[in-house]
């Protein structure tokens, strides 16, 4: 079969999705739906609600903006291929493991990649402390966007942090707490890009200094390129970049790291399917390097179409 090209193929651009980044994914779908349309591109929103999608006719390409749940899990990788329609970024398998925090984890740790300590805890029975002290950070392993997340300073505290994470499921991921700067890379076509330091504005990067729209409270600051030397530059990159493909992940993500003060890197976590509005931290990367956001946009379609029809 030969490769199509984006202006002769129908885009549906799936956004929304069941899960608790809805609103998120809504704003990141109708961004790229715009940008591709002002290539001219026969681009269509899809608002998917559940977890069944509904394409229109002729669909050549989907292009999935569906963070969390659902859209980043590998569930709607799976459908597609069943369907046999191509779509963007990781596939199946790498959207899977990236997505679960403790097989990331072990990927991790399996590929020598720096990321922090840590402890799987079935909290099924009631909350347990880990073998390390506090602080720690507890996580649910399946949400995204800081959903669930508790920096524990002290064992009082550790109960209801972890009462709060195992809402989202009965294993709960227990890290140690790195203490640093919060700076994210973007990988595009297996290339990092240059970094961004996240400076919140109460010193934790949580759900509400990301999305300040959502909540009303103070957003964060974003410097890009970091301010860095060249070789810890370089050392925040290879370590993203190892946690990328660590993961198999394809096309592209964005990796969550940690910069300690001895200007150790620690790798926290891939998402990969980033926001992508025009402001958010992958389109800001790309635009660091002369990639204005609909190209971007149209980048990673090409990308995908390229490595899912042959």
């Amino acid at each position: 079969m030969s490769l199509p090209s984006l202006s002769s193929i129908k885009i549906a651009v799936l956004m929304g999705g069941p899960g608790s980044e809805r609103q998120v994914s809504l704003a990141s779908g109708n961004a790229v739906l715009k940008a591709l349309q002002s290539l001219g591109l026969d681009a269509v929103g899809v608002d998917v609600t559940g977890t069944t999608i509904d394409l229109p006719v002729g669909t050549g390409l989907g292009f999935n903006v569906i963070h969390g749940t659902f859209g980043e899990d590998g569930q709607l990788q799976e459908i597609l291929e069943n369907m046999g329609i191509p779509y963007t970024g990781a596939g199946v398998k790498s959207s899977r493991t990236a997505f679960d925090k403790n097989l990331a984890k072990a990927a991790f740790v399996a590929a020598g990649v720096p990321t922090p300590r840590a402890e799987i805890i079935d909290v099924s029975a009631g909350p347990k402390l880990p073998s390390f002290s506090a602080p720690f950070v507890v996580k649910p392993p399946r949400e995204g966007s800081s959903v669930g997340v508790h920096i524990v300073r002290d064992s009082a505290s550790a109960v209801a942090a972890m009462a709060d994470a195992a809402k989202y499921g009965d294993e709960i991921l227990v890290e140690e707490f790195i203490e640093g700067m919060e700076l994210t890379v973007g990988i595009l076509n297996d290339q990092a890009l240059p970094i961004v330091h996240i400076i919140p504005p109460e010193g934790v990067y949580d759900m509400a200094s990301k999305y300040p729209w959502l909540s009303g409270a103070k957003g964060s600051q974003y410097i890009c390129p970091a301010e860095l030397d060249a070789a810890t530059t370089r050392a925040v990159q290879d370590a993203a970049l190892a946690a990328h493909r660590s993961l198999g992940v394809e096309i592209y993500s964005r990796v969550d790291v940690l910069l300690d003060a001895q200007n150790r890197p620690f790798v926290l976590e891939s998402n990969t399917i980033p926001g992508m509005t025009e402001t958010s931290l992958l389109p800001k990367a790309a635009a660091a390097t002369g990639i204005a956001f609909p190209e971007l946009c149209k980048l990673i379609a090409e990308l995908s179409l390229s490595l899912r029809v042959k």
